[in-house]
């Protein structure tokens, strides 16, 4: 063979399919050895059966299907087809590449952009639905406070206790609104005096049952000498004789210290 003549395309398909006698194989890889332009167009045909491959559903060869399959072309053959046919060039036998082959794999990427952009979109959509439900679940904790703390203003068994200071003028006061059977307790207290930073206020709820005091929350003033403690975590079910504020170190008290700044009586247990 010459540089100038190729093996066909045909054979070369058969070549690459392993359909070829061992003699014709030989011949055939022979003159591959020796030309280029063949080895590449073994490659594109290697390239193509392989794409059909992957694109045709796998299904098992059955047994003996090969055989019989060798058998039947051996049968129906010649001794001109047995033998590789005459050589022509390869640039002649060629056939042209039609574009449209392509479209089928053009559609499948245009397919996997859209669902790549589905995917996308669903990921936006979750994180916006995460962002909304955190926002119904800060508003639902948020109604949730403000009826508990009207409940307690409202409720009929609530105790309302006004707390004073001594001789001074403008008094300082306290109000204490108190619902034992829920634990719930607001206070509000004006006039106070400012204190220094290593200083707090504190309030206590006096049991009515003789039981120690029970620390209801710490507290500053502002500048107008206004503060508030708005329901603290206190036990339920406990009735309250008094109420008392103190001044505590900054970090609190685990026992009034006197003297009572504020005091209040209560005027029934409260329940």
């Amino acid at each position: 063979m010459t540089n100038t003549a190729h093996i066909p395309q045909e054979d070369l398909a058969l070549f690459a399919m392993q359909t070829l006698s061992e003699k014709e194989s030989a011949v055939v890889r022979e003159h591959l050895n020796e030309c280029a332009a063949c080895r590449g167009e073994l490659a594109t045909i290697s390239g193509d059966l392989a794409l059909v491959a992957l694109s045709a559903e796998q299904k098992p060869v059955p047994e003996g299907a090969r055989q019989r399959l060798l058998d039947r072309i051996a049968a129906d053959a010649t001794p001109e087809t047995n033998r590789i046919r005459p050589a022509v060039a390869i640039t002649d036998a060629r056939p042209p590449r039609r574009v449209y082959s392509f479209i089928p794999w053009s559609a499948v990427a245009a397919l996997i952009l859209v669902a790549l952009g589905l995917l996308l979109k669903i990921g936006s959509l979750q994180q916006e639905l995460l962002r909304k439900n955190e926002q119904l679940a800060q508003t639902a904790a948020a109604n949730s406070h403000a009826q508990e703390v009207l409940d307690v203003l409202t409720a009929p068994a609530a105790q309302h206790v006004l707390l004073v200071a001594g001789n001074t003028r403008p008094a300082p006061t306290g109000r204490a609104v108190y619902l034992a059977n829920r634990g719930g307790l607001i206070f509000q207290a004006s006039n106070l005096d400012a204190l220094p930073p290593a200083k707090t206020y504190e309030l206590w709820v006096i049991p009515a049952n003789g039981q120690a005091p029970i620390a209801a929350g710490l507290f500053r003033p502002d500048a107008t000498g206004s503060a508030s403690v708005v329901l603290p975590p206190l036990p339920t079910g406990v009735a309250a004789k008094a109420f008392g504020v103190t001044i505590e170190k900054a970090e609190g008290s685990t026992t009034p210290t006197a003297p009572i700044v504020l005091a209040g009586a209560a005027t029934n247990p409260g329940l």
